[in-house]
């Protein structure tokens, strides 16, 4: 409940900021008369039911005033696209996974670009015990090391090797955390999972801790975040004089 009650008001923000979009950058004259000849075709289906000539007429008409409706909406749609993208992805390093789980073991990953890549010197913050030493996978090309969090922990973990510094942060214990499961070391790829910022380093890929999945009363949090801002853009689209 408590994550719950804190992702209310930011969906209710969200549906808001996406009326006055629509408000700004929409021709909303030009929308309702869309809108209304598509009503008009789906009408036609009704009254000429025994007319097969009429109806495949209304339904081309009807294909046309759809795709009409579809090119007035699509500007703000588009204004729309890149910020929400931004905020989905930093919403989601809150609620999409919880932080580890005390006295329970936890697997860190690197992914090198050489198998013969020497393992790296790790250190992990106070509260968290490394319990095993680096494990290969070598057709994998990966590194490998478990670890236990003893005491709710926020800190960083460190891998040295050749006089190079490798962070990543790290989070153990209970409530609702910024999580990024996973730095890259690719901007590209930062793009698409824009938590931590991308590193440096020739020989290393991405480095990741595996952290549980987290759920709100049983649903994923994207349900309630498109379903509340939702509710709340067509319940104050009146007020607002928005036609979507």
């Amino acid at each position: 409940m408590t994550a719950l009650w804190s992702l209310v008001p930011l969906s209710i923000l969200v549906g808001v900021a996406a009326l006055l979009v629509f408000r700004r950058f929409s021709d909303q004259a030009a929308i309702r008369r869309s809108k209304s000849q598509v009503f008009a075709h789906l009408l036609e289906f009704r009254l000429f039911m025994d007319e097969p000539r009429l109806i495949l007429r209304a339904q081309r008409d009807l294909i046309v005033a759809n795709g009409r409706l579809l090119k007035h909406l699509m500007r703000p749609v588009l204004i729309l696209l890149v910020p929400m993208a931004l905020l989905l992805a930093e919403i989601d390093a809150f609620y999409s996974r919880a932080p580890l789980s005390l006295r329970q073991p936890a697997i860190v990953t690197l992914q090198v670009k050489d198998a013969a890549t020497p393992a790296p010197f790790l250190t992990v913050p106070a509260g968290i015990a490394l319990e095993t030493p680096a494990v290969r996978i070598l057709n994998e090309r990966q590194i490998s090391w478990r670890i236990r969090p003893r005491e709710p922990s926020s800190g960083v973990l460190r891998f040295v090797s050749a006089g190079n510094v490798l962070t990543k942060t790290i989070s153990a214990g209970s409530g609702i955390r910024y999580i990024s499961q996973t730095r890259f070391g690719s901007f590209a790829k930062f793009l698409l999972h824009p938590t931590e910022w991308p590193f440096s380093d020739a020989a290393i890929e991405w480095v990741e801790v595996r952290y549980p999945s987290a759920v709100i009363l049983r649903a994923n949090w994207l349900v309630w975040f498109f379903g509340i801002s939702t509710l709340s853009a067509l319940a104050l689209r009146q007020p607002f004089r928005i036609s979507f």
